[in-house]
């Protein structure tokens, strides 16, 4: 993707094109780079910064994770059936530090009083 500013200098406009570069395996960023990366490329199904390095995600098979996945997911859904003030989330990006942010199979957390925070972009 191509980001593009405009500065004022004096009178004369100077426009400088930057690309952004794609998110690689092993790339070292800040959360913040991370992010700007992550983006741009809506296609992406899944990436996750961890101590500050990318991991992207191998295609995912049936008898490895999606049987797994499913019996979490459902396990995990019963109890907040018959739990009150806790909130279930599948593949939700959890931003944990400036260094961390998985993006975990499935996450429960507690709505009120707990330690964890919904921010604004959801």
């Amino acid at each position: 993707m191509i980001a593009s500013a405009s500065i004022a200098q004096g009178k004369e406009k100077i426009t400088s094109h930057q690309t952004i570069p794609p998110l690689e395996n092993g790339d070292k960023l800040t959360l913040a780079e991370f992010e700007r990366r992550y983006s741009t490329m809506p296609k992406l199904k899944k990436a996750e910064l961890i101590e500050g390095i990318v991991y992207m995600a191998s295609p995912l098979r049936i008898t490895q994770h999606g049987e797994p996945h499913s019996s979490i997911i459902t396990w995990l859904g019963v109890y907040k059936a018959a739990t009150q003030g806790v909130q279930l989330g599948d593949n939700c990006t959890v931003r944990l530090d400036a260094d961390n942010e998985p993006q975990p199979d499935a996450l429960l957390r507690i709505e009120e009083g707990g330690q964890s925070t919904i921010s604004e972009d959801g």
